[in-house]
């Protein structure tokens, strides 16, 4: 495409976005609430997913030792297993510490208990890299020798897995229909702008006009509709969310229930949704011109 080409694409596009002042405003608020609509999910997905990985990582195996157990080995043996993030050694005199400090004013109970009264074993705390990969370490491990009892919350562990998958399912089901009714709305919507421009098309067609001629202004128009729209819907989210952000950093809560706030993982969610609105305005303005090439 020359230089005179582009410059006309270009100065059709602007007429058209003047002339058609109100049909672009209507698709690009459709692409603004549909990717509202579709930033939502994906914000709720992320920080159920930041909240689920947050729950795994306290998960731990917590691997009791017979009296004498050698525990050079089993420290040799748990650093040769797959899936094991770290492991540490709790004797039994730090397990009866952290026994009397989660007693807190009433730890003057355990006072009989030090030296050779203690009755803890000494342990490992185990913690895998996935929550799913507890229950077949805990079984390998059960196997060492000098290992005496194995405690990990099999059904607290069961219960988490499986609240996982379900969670994935949902989030990439509503993703995948949301996408898939947006475009059919921004079709919908610029096929309806289209259709008061038929004759226009239909010259240009006559006249000898290259689909890619006649194509190129449309397209054009949709490309900044659909960044129109999105920009709208990113900040309409991203104010939102950080306001929100703000309000529940006034409340104590939990470490796993805090929301998502590094911008690794936010930024790329919102420059998704600008070049996904870009995207549905070129390819809804391709598609709906299809019909009207037909000449």
């Amino acid at each position: 495409m020359g230089l005179n080409s582009l410059w006309y694409c270009l100065r059709q596009t602007f007429v058209s976005l003047h002339r058609n002042c109100w049909l672009g405003v209507a698709s690009a608020a459709m692409i603004t609430v549909t990717l509202v609509i579709l930033g939502t999910v994906l914000l709720i997905a992320v920080n159920a997913g930041h909240f689920m990985r947050n729950i795994e990582s306290t998960v731990e195996i917590n691997v009791f030792l017979d009296d004498g157990a050698d525990v050079p080995d089993l420290r040799q043996r748990l650093n040769g297993l797959r899936g094991v993030e770290n492991h540490t050694f709790i004797s039994r005199e730090q397990a009866l510490q952290e026994l009397k400090e989660s007693f807190g004013e009433k730890s003057d109970l355990l006072a009989g208990f030090e030296g050779e009264n203690n009755p803890l074993p000494d342990s490992f705390r185990v913690k895998a890299l996935e929550a799913e990969a507890v229950p077949a370490l805990a079984h390998q491990i059960s196997f060492f020798p000098g290992v005496n009892k194995i405690r990990y919350g099999e059904e607290y562990v069961d219960r988490l897995v499986e609240a996982s998958r379900w969670v994935n399912m949902i989030a990439l089901g509503a993703v995948i229909l949301l996408a898939a009714g947006a475009v059919f709305l921004i079709v919908t919507t610029i096929r309806l702008s289209l259709v008061a421009r038929e004759d226009e098309v239909g010259i240009m067609k006559y006249l000898g006009a290259s689909n890619w001629f006649v194509r190129s202004p449309f397209v054009l128009e949709g490309i900044f509709v659909g960044l129109t729209g999105a920009l709208a819907a990113v900040t309409v989210l991203g104010g939102t969310y950080y306001c929100l952000l703000a309000e529940l950093q006034k409340v104590d809560l939990i470490f796993f229930l805090r929301p998502v706030t590094d911008r690794e993982t936010l930024a790329p969610l919102f420059l998704g949704l600008l070049g996904l609105g870009v995207l549905m305005g070129g390819a809804g303005s391709w598609i709906s011109l299809r019909k009207f090439l037909r000449v």
